[in-house]
């Protein structure tokens, strides 16, 4: 039988989960769709996200700079995120960082893009009219 893993709560006595029950209860409920809340879905639910957070933080580390820092790092998880077909569903929630330097500039030059195409367009209607 596979072990199972027990957190613990502020008495120091043993739980199926470790995270937080009413949270989960309020992000579901949340959702339009749902009116009550069986409390074994509840527990499936926080089960099931403990488990895929903790194979996203394992699959991130194996394969990003983690093993060489012996840590975890968020460019990991973005890495992760972006390369991998499994995780790709979460590229838009883990982005990579840039530098807002780096931001602007590519900001700029898409706008010069734009305003060359534009002066493109300009120019072709100006010779169509001709």
């Amino acid at each position: 039988m596979a072990d199972v893993v027990m957190g613990k709560d502020k008495c120091g006595e043993q739980r199926l989960v470790s995270l937080p029950l009413s949270r989960i209860r309020v992000i579901m409920k949340s959702s339009p769709e749902v009116s009550s809340i069986n409390q074994e879905a509840l527990v499936l639910t926080a089960k099931a996200t403990e488990l895929f957070v903790q194979y996203l933080a394992t699959y991130s580390y194996r394969h990003g700079s983690g093993k060489e820092k012996k840590a975890l790092t968020y460019s990991d998880l973005s890495n992760t995120a972006e390369e991998s077909e499994t995780f790709q569903f979460l590229a838009d929630i883990l982005p990579k960082k840039i530098l807002a330097s780096k931001y602007l500039k590519m900001l700029k030059e898409k706008r010069e893009e734009e305003e060359e195409e534009n002066n493109n367009d300009e120019s072709e209607d100006d010779e169509v009219e001709s």
